[in-house]
Parts: C-alpha cells; structure tokens; sequence
C-alpha cells in the first residue's frame, strides 16, 4: 500500500464512489479510498434507487436535474445499464395544508420546467383505480421520475474510478485521522499509516463517528427504515408510478413480479439492520389501506437500511473550518442515492478548483446549524 496520496476518501458507498470519479477524472492527483466492508454495502445496497425531481426545495430540485443528466446518458458514459425505470412518482395529499404544501412545490417545480402535473381525486381515481381515494384531495406527478439499479450505478462509478487510476481498499478500517495546528496530516488503519493533505468523508450514517477522530462534531445520525417485497402480484395492467402516501409516510411501487412496500422509519437513531414482525404489521396495515386488493397479497421477504439525517434533510458539504483539508460529503438523509453524481461533481470541483461551479454549494456548509440556518425539506417522510 502507498504510503503516501493526494486525497483519502472513508466510505466506498455511492457518494465516495462518484467523488473518487470526478476527481480522478480532473486528475486531481493519487486517490485512494477506504472502505471498512465492501463497497456499497452500507446503506447504498439497501436503498430502493428512487429517483426523482419532486422535492420543496430549489437546492434538491437543483442536484436532481444535474444528476438526472448523468443516469439518461449512464450507459453511454460508464459502459452499464443503470435500469432506469421512469414510471413517474405520485404524491398523494389527504389534508388541506398538505394541499397547499403541494401547490407551492408544483409552483416551484415548473419554474424549473419540469413538468409535473396536479391532479384532482377524479384524474387520481380514473388513471389508477387500484388506489383507495376518498380520503384523497389530489396529487402531483412527474413522468420523468422513477428508479435505477443501486448495484448497477455502484458498479459504473467503481469500474470508472478504477481505470481513472482510483486505488480502492476494501475491508480496511480508519480508526484515526491525524492533524498539525488544524491541518489534516494522515489517516491510520489498524495497521498502516497514509499520509494526505486532504481526507473525505463519505462514510454514509457513520459520518458522525469519523468526524469525533478528526475533532468535529457532524451533527448527522443513523436511522433505520424497514422495507419489504411481496410474493409475485398482479396488481394491475397498467403502468404502477412509485405512489407516496404522504399523510401515512408510506410508499410503493412494482419490484420484479411482486411489489416493493416501504415500512416505517424509525424515531430513534441506531445501527440496527434487522426486520421485525411490528413494521412487518404496520406496512401491511398502510398498504392495505390505499391499495385494498393488497389483503390478497404475501410479504415474501424484506430487509432494512439506514439513512444518515441531517437536522433540516439537507447534505452537509464542503469544508470544515477547524480541520484544514477535511471535506464532508454527509447528511443526504435518504437521497444521497439518487444526487450521487452532482455530489460527486461539486466536491471534486471543491478540491481540486478550489471551489464548486456546477452547483452552488455555499449554503450547505456545516456552520448552518450552529448560526441556525436551515434548509428545510417538507418532502422528507420519503427516504428512497
């Protein structure tokens, strides 16, 4: 192993796998990454790949359109099929003040020109008649919206990555990161030591464990949600959009010949990856309730995730002003997924131009939280 590199990454997810891309790409220098287990095994192998461009803010609604632009052209760049699916995503309000909340995000949406549609009980109940509406007083939806293949994507930006030049460790723990008067210095391993001026992380829902060894306090914490698939299910001939109940925080859409069912999130931060028969319950209860024919189906399997929340659903990117030379790629809080490649894009501008052009990326410095400058995301039960 060098001794030696320009730039470490911690964290061989989507994000440390896209910005080791970019920046190998800028030829930003020797790049390394570490990745405690193998890549994509945290929370970008247990994610669903929504995709979407639906979201409350202009910052989000910014990172869906530049990234969208990287997974229509996925092949054609990395050399793989990202199975983008575009069945569109259907929002669902059930009360007055969700209503208002979606009027002012179709408001917003369309002066992006994306083309998003709102759409009354009688268009909802006419276009999909498996879904219960009398509860319902309208919608949004977005044709363009949809779902690629996690494993598919990971696999580009690590094939990418690799023949740009990008070392990749896998199995390989940072335990301590190392400064001089405020500058990074080195990372160390259980048993090697690597010098580099500047250090990423990209650790997912351990960002906040990797910045306690650099002395900074990442205010991102881990959160499990609980997914689960049917048996194989007809549910109906035509097209199923990923429907988001937004009043129940509850979603679905078609997986193979069964149907993906998101279960609840839970309220208190921890690093459990286990299903149990409470959310099983809960999700069956939510699906039977807004897709009635859904008491005939089976939960076959399932499996749990965990999302790493920042305090307003917003990333947390850029410097940190008390460690020269680190650099926070964090707090995606459920889309880190589908806003990979403009995170990766804007951080590896970040290091290697000094400063991020294809988005600006000001506003998400961590020193919001302590100044109370949050960007809050209404859209945010949704964690794809």
């Amino acid at each position: 192993m060098d001794k030696t590199a320009d730039i470490v990454i911690i964290g061989g997810g989507i994000i440390g796998l896209s910005i080791a891309y970019y920046l190998a790409v800028k030829k930003a220098g020797r790049i390394i990454i570490f990745e405690k287990g193998q890549l994509g095994e945290g929370s970008t192998s247990r994610c669903v790949g929504g995709i979407r461009t639906q979201f409350s803010t202009e910052m989000n609604i910014r990172f869906s359109l530049e990234s969208l632009k990287t997974f229509e052209q996925f092949e054609e760049e990395f050399g793989v099929n990202p199975e983008f699916k575009k069945i569109g995503y259907l929002f669902l309000a059930a009360t007055d003040q969700e209503i208002g909340v979606f009027k002012e995000n179709v408001a917003l949406q369309r002066k992006f020109n994306i083309p998003v549609e709102f759409l009354s009980p009688g268009e909802i109940r006419s276009r999909w008649p498996h879904l219960r509406t009398d509860d319902i007083l309208g919608g949004t939806f977005c044709s363009r919206d949809g779902y690629a293949g996690p494993n598919e994507i990971l696999s580009g930006f690590v094939n990418g990555a690799k023949r740009a030049g990008v070392k990749i460790y896998e199995g390989m723990e940072i335990v301590r990161i190392s400064l001089t008067k405020g500058k990074i210095q080195s990372v160390k391993t259980k048993d090697e030591e690597i010098f580099a001026p500047v250090v990423v992380n990209a650790g997912g829902p351990y960002a906040a464990s990797i910045g306690e060894m650099a002395g900074i306090k990442i205010p991102v914490k881990p959160l499990r949600r609980q997914i689960f698939v049917t048996a194989p299910f007809h549910l109906t001939d035509r097209p199923v959009p990923l429907t988001i109940d937004f009043h129940r925080g509850w979603y679905f859409r078609q997986e193979g010949n069964g149907l993906l069912l998101s279960g609840p999130l839970d309220p208190k931060p921890s690093f459990n990856l286990n299903i149990d028969y409470e959310a099983m319950a809960e999700t069956s209860e939510n699906a039977m309730y807004r897709v009635p024919t859904l008491e005939k189906a089976r939960i076959a399997r399932g499996w749990a995730g965990l999302y790493e929340i920042s305090p307003d659903h917003h990333g947390v990117l850029g410097k940190v002003p008390e460690a020269e030379g680190l650099i926070l790629a964090n707090g995606f809080s459920g889309h880190g997924f589908q806003h990979s490649p403009a995170v990766g894009k804007v951080i590896s501008e970040l290091i290697a131009d000094g400063a991020a052009s294809t988005l600006d990326i000001s506003s998400l410095h961590i020193e919001r939280f302590g100044k109370g400058e949050l960007l809050e995301e209404p859209l945010t039960a949704f964690k794809e």
